[in-house]
């Protein structure tokens, strides 16, 4: 057996390697982006070739750009936002989604060369914020929560850009973890929910700070049953619930 010895933030740190991944594919959605928005914004192509450049933008943003901002909440934001160090940043990051999506929603409904230019160079730009945010403050602060494996986010954020769907265990028994890597853990598992998905916490306490935590990171946005109330033994069922529009 080869024993692999990996030094911290050294070139085979699994963890900055992981770092350099999730910029690399920052980068390049943003290159991707900004060649078909030049070319669907190119006034000398012909009518016929401008609106067929159009489309394409139009289906790459629709497939790729929105599949990549809905990943990159659910993978990386869900889970620096039960941070303290994270959480007013996500919540800037998740206001600057908003604004891609609806730049989106106005590319799909320009009837001008004008709108469609307004909205893609918008877009454009919004997303260049995002990518130099995540990389610069987001992910580094990310590498450095205790318990989070940043390795493990990068293979989830690849399943959902992939099309796939994330394995959810059916229960979570955190007893043999400790203490400080509980948390972690388990926000990272939830953080793997879609709504109306759940997995049961196993844990040797009463976990009320933890339903405390939620409540500051998810208000109102998750379920909470107990299953099993002690003494030895607590099992709670945790939801995510549906976000009302």
């Amino acid at each position: 057996m080869t024993l692999q010895v990996h030094i911290q933030d050294t070139p085979t740190d699994p963890a900055r390697q992981a770092q350099h991944m999730l910029r690399d594919r920052g980068d390049e959605l943003l290159a991707e982006l900004a060649a078909k928005v030049a070319l669907a914004t190119e006034l000398q192509l012909r009518l016929a070739d401008r609106e067929d450049a159009r489309e394409t933008l139009t289906d790459f943003c629709v497939q790729h750009v929105v599949r990549h901002l809905v990943a990159t909440d659910r993978v990386l934001y869900s889970v620096a936002a039960r941070a303290a160090e994270t959480r007013l940043l996500v919540r800037a990051l998740r206001a600057q989604h908003d604004l891609a999506a609806e730049r989106i929603t106005d590319l799909k409904r320009a009837d001008s060369s004008a709108d469609v230019a307004a909205s893609a160079h918008a877009l454009v730009g919004l997303l260049e914020v995002c990518v130099h945010v995540e990389q610069k403050v987001l992910i580094p602060a990310l590498a450095t929560l205790p318990g989070v494996d940043l390795p493990m986010l990068v293979e989830d954020l690849g399943i959902l850009l992939a099309g796939g769907i994330l394995d959810i265990p059916a229960k979570v028994d955190v007893r043999d973890v400790p203490h400080g890597r509980r948390h972690p853990r388990i926000f990272g598992i939830y953080a793997r929910l879609a709504p109306g998905e759940s997995f049961v916490l196993v844990n040797n306490h009463d976990p009320k700070p933890l339903r405390r935590e939620f409540q500051a990171t998810y208000p109102d946005q998750f379920g909470w049953d107990y299953l099993e109330a002690g003494p030895d033994q607590w099992q709670v069922r945790i939801e995510r619930l549906p976000v009302q529009a």
